[in-house]
């Protein structure tokens, strides 16, 4: 009983209807059984009144809907004195928008999942003994929100990281699953980033924030599967363009039957069966489902217009560092300028790319750590996009904060004219330091490509992916031998934001999917037919610009991806065509009077039935697993050579 005002709240219409039928059936065992026929008439024809002025307010916006044949078939259905015929159509309209609510609830069992969890408090240090000494701070609770970048936050065992964080404790574990798909806990140590929505372990640690809450990694995925959940597919809208044919065709059916027949209830027989409720439920259930099977695979789908894209796509241009490549290359040299020592070197880098989200910085950071350089104090950071990270940092050389810049070397030089270029070779790349107006040197580092991405490629090829092209702003010297090796023959490379757009713009066929991750990336992605991002280091600019966030760092999402297009696009066309092809088979029988009105509404509550519960195949098999993130150990040791100018 608990339940029923739920019901009532959420289903009035539906309720209201039942306990018509009911009073209608109470009053047929009762001598005033004459009252009946009107009881259930008479509402009938008010709920086929409320739904007249709902569809009137459609056409005034330009939408020809389905619903002038159920208002018509209630409205005959009445008048040629089948109430009780009426009534099932009205539980028809109703009960179909409840089981619409009812799969749409359960095809984004998986979407909504994700916002249960969103961290919401936070515990803030006040002052204490240190970050190993967490037990003896002074701590004060507050929402999320209030933290601000640099707060000292304390994190309880098996509590959830409230905001991107660097980890001050020693060390500490962490549950990574529901933002990575990594099932297995995570080692992070003192100097480590920790996303927000991370699951502290058995353990109370200390961090740093990085970010705020509504810049966190976990409150972006929740603004993504916000934006999910309230999307129309074109597709859908394809339901609408059965509207007017549809409706032409039953309406002269049921007229030509009645014109043949001389007996106005043939009207009404044929038009209780051509009720088209399976049009219009069965292809937005597909395309919600088809979302909620994306999201098993770690992929967030913004629209169901991005699936129904999918399944059509033809061409795939793809980012190179961070997309095709793992986004954390081994360090394979460093080379400081005169004055400046190898490790010093290393730990400016590293002081500054900790602050950073692009792909190499978290090989930078790593790199230090491991080779026992502690991160240097920062005053304030600054990621300046497509170009590098900005920090002022308190070093040995100066008594006040000196503005560290890590990133390009055309960037770089505006600020320390001697940048000397480093002499790469094919697969390496750079990223050059300079403190104040000096040049610090310059990190070279050897990109890897993801051992899934060959597969990945050849899939879509299987797919009807027909071109595919590297677009990048790596030298041509990086990515033409990573392209040729892939099978990737077209290759544009050093292309700037700007660039990769009308790159992008020009190709064909269509439509494209542009697969990146990073700040630069973000405006392509949302240029191309498809933006796929790779998010799960949490890029936020490209996750927001993209059609569809890839939470888990395995590019074998992708094809995955357009294989649930091509899969929810078919469901949803066959439970377009179930409906089309069931109704229009009820009123051929109903036209030539096999089929009384009662008998024929029921049966088309089994039609929507059957439609609907055929829709949510594509949710797909809950055996379906998210494939494993890609994953890859340095391979080399560091080979430090110092390098001086002149030498």
């Amino acid at each position: 009983m608990s339940r029923f005002p739920f019901l009532i709240r959420e289903y009035p219409l539906v309720i209201a209807t039942l306990v018509v039928a009911a009073v209608g059936l109470i009053l047929l065992a009762t001598p005033a059984d004459d009252a009946a026929r009107p009881v259930v008439g008479g509402f009938a024809l008010l709920i086929a009144t409320w739904e007249a002025i709902g569809m009137i307010r459609q056409l005034i916006k330009g939408h020809a809907g389905l619903d002038i044949l159920a208002v018509t078939a209630i409205t005959a259905a009445v008048l040629v004195g089948e109430p009780w015929a009426a009534l099932v159509v009205v539980l028809m309209l109703t009960g179909g928008t409840a089981l619409e609510d009812y799969a749409e609830n359960r095809s984004k069992r998986e979407l909504t999942a994700l916002l249960r969890q969103a961290p919401q408090q936070a515990i803030r240090i006040l002052h204490g003994r240190g970050a190993n000494h967490s037990s003896d701070a002074v701590t004060e609770d507050v929402p999320a929100e209030a933290v601000e970048v640099g707060d000292l936050l304390l994190v309880r065992p098996g509590t959830l990281v409230p905001v991107n964080a660097i980890l001050e404790s020693e060390h500490a574990v962490f549950d990574e699953s529901s933002l990575t798909g990594e099932s297995l806990p995570v080692e992070r140590a003192a100097g480590e980033r920790v996303s927000s929505g991370a699951v502290n372990g058995a353990t109370a640690v200390t961090m740093r924030a990085a970010a705020l809450a509504s810049d966190s990694e976990y409150q972006q995925i929740v603004r993504l599967v916000e934006q999910a959940a309230g999307s129309k597919a074109k597709v859908v809208r394809l339901a609408d363009r059965y509207a007017v044919p549809f409706t032409v065709l039953s309406l002269a059916v049921a007229g030509i039957a009645w014109a043949l027949s001389g007996d106005a209830t043939r009207f009404a027989e044929v038009l209780v069966v051509a009720t088209p409720c399976p049009l219009l439920i069965a292809a937005p259930v597909a395309f919600l489902g088809g979302m909620s099977r994306s999201a098993r695979f770690g992929l967030i789908v913004k629209g169901g217009g991005t699936l129904e894209q999918l399944s059509r796509v033809r061409s795939a241009a793809f980012d190179k560092t961070g997309t095709i490549t793992t986004g954390k290359p081994l360090l394979a040299r460093l080379l400081p300028a005169p004055g400046f020592e190898q490790h010093e070197l290393l730990q400016l880098a590293a002081s500054a790319e900790v602050y950073s989200s692009h792909v190499l910085a978290d090989s930078v950071v790593g790199a230090a750590k491991k080779y026992g350089l502690g991160l240097l104090e920062s005053e304030r950071a600054e990621e300046v996009a497509t170009n590098g990270v900005a920090a002022a940092l308190r070093t040995s050389r100066a008594p006040d904060a000196t503005v560290v810049r890590v990133g390009k070397a055309s960037w770089v030089r505006e600020h320390a004219s001697d940048v000397v270029l480093a002499e790469l070779m094919p697969g390496e790349l750079a990223i050059y330091v300079a403190a104040g107006p000096h040049f610090a040197g310059a990190i070279v580092m050897r990109d890897q490509v993801r051992i899934e991405a060959k597969q990945a490629l050849r899939d879509l090829d299987e797919l009807g992916v027909s071109r595919t092209l590297m677009v990048t702003g790596d030298v041509a010297a990086t990515a033409v031998p990573i392209a040729r090796d892939l099978g990737i023959s077209e290759v544009h490379a050093e292309c700037r934001p700007g660039d990769k757009v009308r790159i992008i713009g020009g190709v064909q066929p269509r439509p494209l999917i542009m697969i990146g991750d990073g700040l630069n990336d973000a405006p392509v992605l949302a240029a191309a037919d498809i933006g796929f991002a790779m998010g799960a280091r949490g890029a936020t600019a490209a996750s927001e610009s993209a059609d569809i966030v890839n939470r888990y760092d395995t590019l074998a999402s992708l094809p995955h991806a357009v294989k649930i297009g091509k899969d929810t696009v078919r469901i949803a066309l066959q439970s377009i065509w179930l409906g089309i092809i069931i109704s229009a088979a009820l009123m051929l029988i109903a036209a030539f009077g096999f089929l009384p009105a009662l008998l024929g509404a029921w049966l088309q509550e089994v039609v929507d039935l059957v439609a609907i519960l055929g829709a949510l195949r594509a949710v797909g098999p809950r055996s379906e697993r998210a494939p494993r993130r890609s994953s890859s150990k340095e391979a080399a040791a560091l080979n430090c050579h110092t390098t001086r100018e002149g030498e």
